[in-house]
């Protein structure tokens, strides 16, 4: 198993994700690397605070869901009664995301390019890299496990 099939297992989102919308993200992704693999560091460095900044699935499912269950009750309570099917709607939704990683917002979200965490981060890692940010990362030595080593740097 490849790592991108590897990923799509374990990423309930992309698991749910069409085969097309996946190929897109990855070149997208890929056509990103390439480009900033000729950009200065600086440049790299603006383009990772931008992934750094960048909404996953999660945040724009959580935030939408929000926005429409409070849009909802307090239509609900001030409005019609009626208005509170939404609220109830949309926390199904959010639910059945939660549960099995697809409700109906997620096809749409994924054609308009909103990406899942792993996804971010494969383009921001990959980036580090190319800036050379794991330059400093030691050789594991026999006396200590690669996890140890990764620990003390962390913590340092």
């Amino acid at each position: 198993m490849d790592a991108r099939e590897e990923a799509r297992e374990s990423d309930r989102v992309r698991r749910h994700t069409g085969e097309e919308i996946l190929n897109r993200i990855e070149q997208d992704i890929e056509a990103s690397v390439r480009f900033y693999s000729r950009q200065p560091a600086d440049a790299i460095a603006a383009r990772i605070e931008e992934l750094d900044r960048e909404w996953d699935m999660e945040r724009v499912l959580e935030t939408n869901a929000a926005t429409l269950a409070l849009t909802g009750a307090f239509l609900g309570l001030t409005v019609n009664r009626k208005w509170l099917f939404l609220t109830c709607g949309v926390l199904g939704f959010l639910f059945q995301h939660a549960v099995a990683g697809w409700c109906p917002p997620v096809p749409v979200l994924r054609r308009l390019g909103v990406r899942t965490r792993s996804e971010i981060d494969r383009e921001k890692f990959a980036l580090k890299a190319l800036r050379g940010d794991f330059r400093e990362v030691p050789r594991v030595e026999e006396q200590e496990t690669p996890a140890q080593q990764i620990l003390q740097r962390v913590n340092a």
